[in-house]
């Protein structure tokens, strides 16, 4: 019997030089303290919420699993599974195509012949939304927001996110994480 693939997992081989394995594990052992999750969470729904919109903040790890969910006062239903998404597909797809943003991930697919294989891949959401948490240049988490009206604006509000845990990342050292 011949081996067949899927047309989204060829497509998807043809163009990733890291398998998904590698692009879901942590280079070292750094991690974002659930205390830093919190805050950036809290501080990018602030900022959503600054701007007239309830918004849900998402942060998963490098393994693509969920480390906290914060669901913004007046959030509705559907906004907790779009930030996920969007922080999973920076955590997962980040590393790959070296992009810190699901929107530039989203610009990346459009251009690319192989894009809408790889845009139905699970969880994964080519819409903005998710931005990376790096120390130094290694991805440790990324946050999802998800609840404005269109991802342009709900990006932003993660930014300020992770901007917000900056200084507490640079001043915590290798061992503390």
């Amino acid at each position: 019997m011949p081996f067949r693939c899927s047309l989204v997992i060829v497509a998807a081989c043809a163009i990733l030089p890291l398998t998904q394995a590698e692009a879901q594990v942590a280079i070292s052992s750094k991690f974002l303290p659930l205390a830093l999750a919190e805050k950036a969470a809290n501080m990018a729904i602030a900022a959503c919420e600054h701007q007239g919109h309830a918004v849900t903040a998402v942060v998963v790890d490098t393994s693509g699993l969920i480390k906290l969910q914060a669901k913004g006062d007046h959030s509705t239903v559907h906004t907790p599974t779009p930030a996920f998404r969007k922080a999973y597909t920076v955590v997962t797809m980040g590393p790959i195509f070296h992009l810190d943003t699901s929107s530039a991930f989203a610009a990346a697919v459009a251009k690319n012949p192989s894009g809408a294989a790889l845009s139905s891949l699970p969880d994964i959401a080519p819409a903005a939304g998710g931005v990376a948490v790096k120390l130094g240049n290694e991805l440790i988490a990324a946050l999802g927001i998800s609840g404005s009206p269109g991802g342009d604006k709900d990006e932003p509000c993660a930014r300020v996110g992770v901007a917000s845990i900056q200084n507490d990342l640079a001043s915590l050292t290798a061992s503390k994480l």
